[in-house]
């Protein structure tokens, strides 16, 4: 099914809805411009709102989001499409002509998140948000300050017909729609800022480090899911295994960064979110002990230089300077953590009951590139020509990026694309 809008050229296109894209999208058009939003999540907020806590007060993600969604809600100049994507980007700058996918949801506007749908669903799913650490409903809400505040039900419930007929029956508000089609919109735009973010690097690829094959072994990203009050394991940090609070855990940096195999450059956050997670861990458990490997520890700025300071004053936070040669089984659970002291040149077999490993970041853009005329570097983050104009990448789909930078980074891409029609 097509539909045919035609707009002015006079209006910013920002595709995805995380951090950087909701800051270029709100600065756009706080100032008068119209603004389309285009997530293909079903909810905005990106990574952010999977994180326990963020730089730089380590504040919980309904710090930030919360205000926004609600700046977002109440500025009609600008229209937000999630479950939306991309196909086409055709002419050039000031008159852009984008093709765009909307997936259907299967629930309507009449939603009110009264979670009925959810009760009466009985088919479950991997929860992608929770990086398939837990199972939930085929109908649910993303998180709870999801925006939209919407129901979602996955494809999955409409393919069982008994299950599709009790989620339908169940809702007195007439919100589920199983007639729902996929749909294309043809909208003209005069800026197209692509701010289509990161994902974890797959730590399967990184063999002796044993992600995949012993179960007590997770990635930084499923550390702040478990963390999180909100996650599979309502906030506490817990050995998948076994449910057990680890007596000690074992942080490896650099897992797949600055290894030409893998990724070859820094992803700049992650020394700053070991830091950050070993006061989970710490916090939970006061007695544990914690062994951070690390090849160079980087503390971007003085604020986190003191954080950083403050984590090496802990007597139960350990640092090793040595890159990690291999992860093994210890037995009963517990995995043992290989690598030589760079200082001393000891060789160190440190056992732990957990290992969480510093994974990456890697733009989206690195698995497919996106549909428009764009350069890239070796490693898939685009490149601004800002001589060309008209389209920017924004935030990590530039380049490694903490929050804070990438909000900064957002307002100077806003004022681009705004540049771009005001030169037209």
């Amino acid at each position: 099914m097509t539909e045919n809008t035609a707009l002015a050229s006079g209006s910013i296109m920002v595709v995805g809805g995380g951090i950087s894209g909701l800051t270029t999208a709100l600065e756009a058009a706080e100032v008068g411009y119209e603004v389309f939003l285009v997530e293909k999540n079903p909810y905005l907020g990106g990574r952010v709102a999977q994180l326990n806590q963020y730089f730089p007060k380590l504040c919980p993600p309904t710090c930030g989001l919360e205000i926004n969604f609600r700046r977002i809600k109440d500025n009609p100049r600008i229209t937000v499409l999630t479950l939306a994507e991309v196909e086409k980007v055709d002419g050039g700058p000031g008159a852009y002509s984008v093709t765009v996918k909307l997936n259907p949801r299967y629930v309507n506007e009449n939603c009110t998140c009264c979670g009925d749908c959810a009760q009466a669903c009985q088919t479950e799913i991997d929860s992608p948000f929770d990086f398939d650490m837990r199972k939930i409903k085929g109908a649910h809400l993303p998180f709870e300050l999801a925006y939209p505040a919407r129901f979602i039900i996955h494809p999955s419930v409409k393919d069982s017909a008994e299950d599709a007929q009790r989620v339908k029956a169940s809702c007195k508000y007439d919100a589920v729609d199983f007639d729902m089609e996929t749909k294309s919109l043809e909208l003209q735009v005069g800026a197209v800022v692509w701010a289509t973010g990161w994902q974890p690097y797959d730590a399967k690829k990184i063999d002796n480090l044993g992600f995949g094959t012993y179960p007590n072994i997770i990635t930084n990203m499923m550390m702040e899911r478990m963390a999180s009050p909100n996650g599979p394991t309502k906030g506490q940090v817990l050995r998948p295994s076994d449910g057990k609070g680890p007596d000690s855990v074992a942080f490896v940096q650099c897992a797949g960064s600055r290894d030409e195999n893998h990724l070859p450059y820094c992803s700049y956050i992650c020394c700053m979110a070991s830091l950050k997670q070993a006061t989970y861990v710490r916090e939970r458990y006061p007695d544990a002990k914690i062994y951070i490997f690390y090849i160079d520890m980087r503390a971007p700025g003085l604020r986190y230089e003191k954080f950083y300071k403050k984590i090496k004053e802990d007597e139960n936070i350990f640092f090793i300077k040595g890159k990690v040669a291999e992860v093994s089984d210890a037995g009963s659970g517990n995995v043992t953590v290989t690598a030589e002291n760079a200082v001393t040149g000891e060789k160190i077999h440190q056992t732990v009951e957990m290992v969480v490993l510093a994974t990456g970041m890697q733009p989206t853009a690195a698995g497919a590139k996106l549909p428009a005329e764009l350069q890239y570097t070796e490693d898939g983050f685009v490149i601004n020509d800002f001589d060309k104009g008209g389209m920017f990448a924004v935030g990590c789909a530039n380049k490694p990026l903490d929050v804070v930078t990438s909000n900064q980074n957002a307002t100077g891409m806003a004022l681009k694309a705004i540049q771009t029609l005001a030169d037209k």
